[in-house]
């Protein structure tokens, strides 16, 4: 795909799908009256979530997009660090400090999976139906004991697809390990899997090219021989991921219709901030 036919994607990605209002939410959105609770919306993860610096641009994670999803009165605790795993990141001590900042009726955003398939490190892999379930329920144990609500967000999907143009699921056992842990804990699940996977298979290869960092040689002094990277995001990509997300929040009620803005709008990647790093 060329440049031109890449940024012409990106724009258009930028258009919203169609949003179907379920009774629930409607009645919700018609209750007004009451003001809107402050809170914190934290993120656990890894580099799909995590914040990027200017030496890293234009890869994006989808926490910096979420704001712009959000109401005023919700902000965003972004934790999520590359590499990490479930495992890795309560061992670093991670889980500890995330902890420390949560308040009564925060959320906390817990998206683990792709560092946890790395089997072969010590230090990250788990297992999907013992240790990755074992190292979650610290994360779901920890936010009930700060009077917090966890969800849990299976990890989202890279960019695979077969030769036939399917989108190839590359997850392996890991997102059908929460779906169960969800269900078992009684927690809320967003199953951004499954709806990452439907949705590149909608765009199809080309389409989905765009939402991810892929870039030209020479387009980016930070990847100056070019990239072609399948699991980060552009900064469309970041907008798209982010809009699922907070969509997927407002449907499970975790959200209500107050809580969130602009899904039904075009929110431009453009606005993605870079700060250097520390």
């Amino acid at each position: 795909m060329s440049l031109t036919r890449r940024q012409t994607a990106a724009a258009l990605l930028a258009l919203p799908l169609a949003l179907i209002a379920t009774p629930a939410v409607a009645q919700q959105a018609g209750s007004g009256g009451s003001r809107p609770r402050l809170r914190t919306l934290h993120i656990a993860g890894d580099s799909t979530a995590a914040q990027k610096y200017a030496d890293a641009a234009p890869e994006t994670g989808w926490g910096m997009a979420l704001p712009f999803f959000l109401g005023r009165h919700l902000t965003v605790a972004n934790h999520a660090v590359n590499g990490r795993s479930s495992k890795s990141f309560i061992d670093e001590g991670r889980l500890t400090a995330l902890l420390h900042r949560v308040a009564p009726g925060d959320l906390v955003l817990v998206q683990f999976g792709h560092n946890d398939e790395k089997t072969e490190d010590p230090a990250r892999g788990t297992d999907p139906w013992t240790t990755y379930q074992q190292y979650l329920r610290q994360y779901l144990d920890g936010a009930r004991r700060r009077r917090a609500q966890p969800v849990l967000i299976t990890p989202v999907e890279r960019r695979r697809f077969a030769a036939d143009g399917t989108a190839k699921p590359t997850h392996g056992e890991y997102p059908a390990a929460m779906r169960a842990l969800a269900a078992e804990e009684g927690v809320p699940l967003i199953d951004m899997q499954a709806l990452s996977l439907a949705r590149w298979q909608g765009l199809g290869p080309d389409g989905t090219e765009a939402l991810f960092n892929w870039l030209e040689p020479g387009e980016s002094p930070n990847y100056p021989d070019g990239r072609q990277d399948n699991t980060h995001f552009s900064p469309a990509g970041a907008v798209e991921v982010a809009r699922m997300t907070t969509r997927a929040l407002r449907d499970r009620g975790v959200l209500v219709p107050g809580d969130v803005r602009s899904l039904g709008a075009p929110v431009s990647g453009h606005r993605i901030v870079w700060p250097q790093p520390a």
